[in-house]
This record gives structure tokens, sequence and C-alpha cells, in this order.
């Protein structure tokens, strides 16, 4: 009986040596860009300055609030602008949005912005569908795009698309990721972002591609999870358990991408702050005020969010 006693505690001793999560988790809300990119139907200008005011209100730190993007190509971004000017600059919370090209960084710097988030293809493939573009040359255009952000006083934050995987799990090369996290390492980025673009990753994967990007730069990590097979809350686990202390996160779990057949939505913030509180760690984010912007857009756009946790938290 001693000897299991002592099994017991070594083993008690061993699982919470291993569970060392942070005190603290940043959270950048994506919704108003990559969630309501994605919906065919045209959301007002005003129901988006509401619902992102409402989002920094209830304590998110980070919003991605839009993208500077060809109205043709994504038509729901077609107000960038207009957005940002009634917003406000005045906020506490960090305000960004997304360029894929020169034009959009500028875009985004005369807008007033002085964060812009930029995204780069890893997998050839798709970058080919993406932007007509090899991984080599949408380098080379991105550090142009680091230039002229810089030039604007912009802070950047670099995200990295379809790490996990494009067409299947594992179809983007681990040395591609790892050797454009080595080259933009020394560009003055304030983040990368690893994208499971197609939500194809699992704990496991987290943990080997987090651990090789993590040797080659001291550039704080983000982690982008779309939640397509249901692993997102898993993922993030691992990825706590790496040390990763920032997620993009959508309420209710809008999301998706317009270029990317088959994407759901992004892990939603609801339940990523319940995990999170469960676990013990804060993130200064008023669940409830968010599951309320959720329930309006899904009654607005006439159906049930992904999420879970919007539903309960009434």
């Amino acid at each position: 009986m001693t000897n299991i006693r002592v099994r017991e505690r070594n083993f008690s001793q061993l699982v919470t040596g291993a569970m060392k999560y942070p005190t603290y988790v940043e959270l950048c809300e994506v919704g108003p860009r990559d969630g309501f990119q994605f919906e065919s139907k045209l959301i007002p200008t005003d129901r988006k300055v509401n619902a992102i005011k409402e989002l920094i209100a209830a304590g998110l730190p980070r919003v991605q609030i839009t993208s500077f993007v060809h109205p043709g190509k994504v038509p729901q971004m077609a107000d960038a602008e207009k957005v940002v000017q009634a917003v406000g600059l005045g906020h506490s919370s960090v305000l960004s949005g997304l360029a894929l090209n020169v034009r959009g960084v500028h875009r985004a710097a005369e807008s007033g912005l002085r964060a812009v988030d930029l995204s780069i293809a890893t997998n050839r493939v798709h970058g080919l569908d993406n932007a007509n573009m090899s991984v080599e040359e949408g380098r080379d255009q991105t550090n142009e795009m680091i230039d002229v952000a810089h030039a604007n006083g912009m802070s950047v934050q670099l995200n990295l698309q379809t790490v996990w995987g494009y067409q299947s799990p594992g179809d983007t090369s681990l040395d591609a990721v790892v050797a454009l996290a080595d080259h933009f390492s020394e560009r003055g980025l304030e983040s990368f972002s690893l994208a499971d673009s197609t939500g194809m990753a699992n704990p496991e994967s987290i943990r080997r591609v987090v651990s090789a990007v993590q040797k080659v730069t001291a550039v704080p990590l983000v982690l982008h999870l779309h939640d397509t097979r249901g692993l997102a809350l898993a993922n993030i686990v691992s990825a706590l358990e790496m040390g990763v202390t920032r997620f993009d996160t959508s309420m209710g779990g809008l999301g998706g991408c317009p270029f990317i057949p088959g994407a759901t939505g992004n892990v939603a913030t609801e339940d990523v702050i319940y995990l999170l509180e469960e676990l013990g760690i804060k993130t200064g984010v008023e669940s409830r005020r968010v599951a309320a912007i959720s329930r309006e857009m899904a009654a607005f756009l006439g159906r049930p969010l992904s999420g879970k946790m919007y539903k309960l938290l009434g």
C-alpha cells in the first residue's frame, strides 16, 4: 500500500509540474475582420462600429477591426476607412487592420491606425491559389510592406498562414515556416502570428511547430486557431504549456477564410475565456459582454454561431 501511495504522489507531482500555465493571457478579438469578412450578408458600418466599441468596452486588449483589401474581392471590408474613423483612435485597446500588399499598408497608415497586421503564405500551393505568388515572392513583398509600415510609425504583426497545412495536414513544410520566422526575426516585428488557417493542427503538432519556431526567434508568438476539426481548445492548452500567452479569438466563433474552401470559424472568444478561467488564468475580458454581442450578431445573421458559451452566458 505504501508503494502505491508513493507512486500516486510521484505521479501527482509529475502532472502538477507539467501543467505550468501563465497567470494572464492576452486575447486579440479578430471577429470584426476575420469574422465579418466571411459573411455574405452585408453588415452595415454602424453595426460593425457598435460591435467593435462593445468589444473594447468588454476589455479586449487588442481588436483587429478591419482589413484594407480590394473591395471587389472582399466586399464586406469596403468600408475600412469609415470603420476606423467611426470607432476612433483614443482607446486603451490596441486597434489594428490587416493589409495584404503595400497599397493596403498605406491605406492603414492614412486611416490613422498605429498597428498593422501583415500576412504571408508559407505553403507554395496556397500562395499561388491565394495571391498568385510564390512563397519567395510573398517574402520579398512583405519586406517592402514592413519598411512602409515602419516608415509610418506603425507596429507590425506578421501572420504566417496555413502553418499546419493547407490541403492536408502537414503539407506545409516546417522547414519553410522556420525559415520565414528566422528571416523576419530581426525586422522589428511586434509579434509573429502562427495561423492554423484550415484547422488541421493537433496538440502534438502545436508543440512541434511552436518549439521549432521558438528556437529561431525571440519575437512574441501569437496563435491564430480555427476550430474546423474541434481541436482548437485542446491546441490552446498545448500552446499554453509551451509558454504561448497570446491568442486570436473571434466572438461566437465567427470566421473562416473566403480563399480557403472548408475553413470554418475561429475559436470562439467566450469559449477560450471559459477554458482559461477554469485553468485559473486571467484575461481581463468580460465574457458575458462579449456573449451579448455574439447573440446580437447571430440574430442579425439569422443563424446560430459555432461557439458554445455565448449561448449559455445570458
